[in-house]
């Protein structure tokens, strides 16, 4: 996740991909015994994960345990603070919050991160987000925090302007299949000039990623980015630039926070994360919503991991808190509080989750919605090591036919470059 200049974005995820964790990584985990006095744990997290008062709940009732927050704007800020880190044997903090997408790079060095799994906690967490945290050897590296289940946020008031229905049921009808949502995205630019259908290429293009098994990677981690699912992507993004659709805004930049106030545009893919970043940089803007919809089924964008590294001096204690904080009870709370719908399988069905509704999104019933988003993921693209190398470099491509320094062709052909020197 990105984050503006204005601070308003809340929630999101970062497009730049992690590098491999190429690193000579030197274990320098501290006794787990603690010392006179109550232990003080440091998390360290990025953006917004709705922490605060759980935080604040488990220091009252834990006082020989007490935890403080590191919090930075963006997963690129923690990530470089990570690699950095890690690469010097110190200085990280007894809990790392990672960014979804950067997971396969941490498990190809796991000899840096504390064995988290627990018989106990078996089941507790949807399985492709436990699936994405365990290594070849079966460990748990990382507890899952949120997941990224998609709708799609509206503006009614321009649907009505283009003359299309409002009313979330009618709206989910338009939205069956990408093609259905691009030939009404069509409808409505020639409808209502001057703002588009959808807020980024950039996000669109990955929302579609989501539903690729394997965009960039075979499923033994051969890069093959040569293929019929990302061709597809790649002509759809960057042939609805022509025919005006997409602001061709980079997302998170200061330019795409501003469209949110100018009727920039009319569409964007949310996961539940976004419905902060939205509500964010949309304050004071009427005619939002969020329908029960997403082009070809369903699609899971974002979801981080909290992990315990080596060199925590508390890896135990360390250990005990992820557990807790990334509990059902707390993913709930913390749905609650900004939107980052959980990932542990009993909050799905629990009346915290299921009854919450957004006021700012005309009282939308995104608990539920959310839930039924969740329910429809059928695929989970396969994300091996250089999938954000590549990601960045598919991201690059795009910006390039949106600012108009490259055509289509042009710049495909560069991103083929780009992707061979990663081999």
């Amino acid at each position: 996740m990105q984050h503006s200049a204005s601070g308003r974005i809340r929630r999101g995820l970062a497009l730049g991909a992690a590098a491999t964790l190429a690193l000579t990584l030197t274990a320098c985990g501290g006794s787990d015994e603690a010392a006179d006095g109550p232990v003080t744990l440091s998390i360290a997290t990025f953006n917004e994960f709705g922490y605060e008062g759980l935080i604040e709940e488990w220091n009252a009732a834990n006082p020989d345990i007490q935890v403080e927050q590191k919090k930075v704007g963006t997963w690129d800020d923690a990530k470089d603070n990570l690699y950095t880190k890690l690469a010097a044997g110190s200085g990280l903090s007894d809990i790392e919050a990672i960014e979804g997408d950067a997971m396969p790079a941490i498990l190809a060095e796991s000899d840096a991160f504390v064995d988290l799994t627990d018989p106990s906690l078996d089941g507790r967490w949807l399985d492709f987000k436990a699936a994405a945290a365990t290594n070849s050897d079966g460990q748990m590296i990382g507890y899952g925090t949120d997941a990224g289940p998609e709708g799609i946020c509206y503006r009614s008031d321009l649907f009505e302007k283009a003359g299309l229905p409002t009313a979330r049921e009618d709206v989910a009808a338009l939205m069956g299949s990408w093609d259905d949502y691009f030939a009404t995205g069509r409808e409505f630019v020639a409808a209502v000039p001057g703002s588009a259908w959808y807020d980024s290429s950039g996000g669109t293009a990955q929302a579609m990623l989501n539903q690729v098994a394997n965009p960039f990677e075979t499923d033994d981690g051969t890069i093959d980015v040569e293929n019929a699912g990302l061709a597809e992507v790649w002509d759809a993004v960057t042939g609805n630039v022509a025919d005006g659709l997409s602001t061709t805004l980079p997302q998170w930049s200061e330019d795409w926070v501003a469209s949110f106030q100018n009727d920039g545009f009319a569409t964007m893919a949310c996961p539940g994360w976004m419905l902060g970043v939205v509500e964010g940089n949309a304050e004071g803007v009427a005619g939002w919503d969020f329908a029960d919809a997403f082009p070809g089924g369903g699609g899971n964008w974002g979801g981080s991991f909290l992990t315990v590294p080596q060199q925590s001096d508390h890896p135990e204690e360390a250990k005990e808190f992820a557990a807790w904080i990334t509990a059902p009870e707390q993913q709930a709370k913390a749905f609650a509080a900004i939107g980052a719908f959980p990932s542990q399988v009993d909050a799905l069905e629990a009346p915290e989750v299921l009854e919450v509704s957004n006021a700012f999104f005309n009282d939308a019933p995104v608990g539920e919605i959310l839930s039924h988003r969740a329910a429809a993921i059928t695929v989970q693209p396969f994300k091996g090591p250089r999938y954000s190398d590549i990601l960045q470099a598919f991201q690059a491509a795009i910006l390039r036919v949106d600012d108009g320094s490259n055509s289509p062709d042009e710049s495909w052909k560069t991103f083929l470059s780009d992707v061979s020197q990663l081999s």
